[in-house]
């Protein structure tokens, strides 16, 4: 996958398809390490963690300066990335200890 070399729109989506999938498998490992913070946190009240929030988004927005993408989209996304996973890692910490 070299975009610079594509000629075609077919090529272009096709490029694109597989980045969807790569990310798709990305964000399955992320879950997964929501799943184990969820299995290793004491409490319910330590899944909401402001200040690793506001880290996890600054690193972000940091590497996608670094790489000359918009810091501002990747911003965006990454707040509802970390709002989504706050609010699964909820579930599965609640879903772990209902007997």
């Amino acid at each position: 996958m070299n975009p610079e070399s594509y000629t075609t729109m077919a090529e272009v989506r096709a490029g694109v398809d597989e980045i969807d999938r790569q990310l798709v498998a990305l964000l399955d490992q992320r879950f997964a390490h929501m799943r184990a913070a969820a299995r290793i946190k004491p409490e319910r009240g330590a899944v909401r963690d402001e200040p690793r929030k506001a880290e996890v988004i600054a690193n972000v927005c940091a590497e996608a300066e670094r790489l000359g993408v918009p810091s501002d989209v990747v911003g965006e996304l990454w707040d509802k990335l970390v709002e989504a996973s706050i609010a699964y890692e909820m579930n599965e910490f609640d879903r772990l200890r209902t007997f």
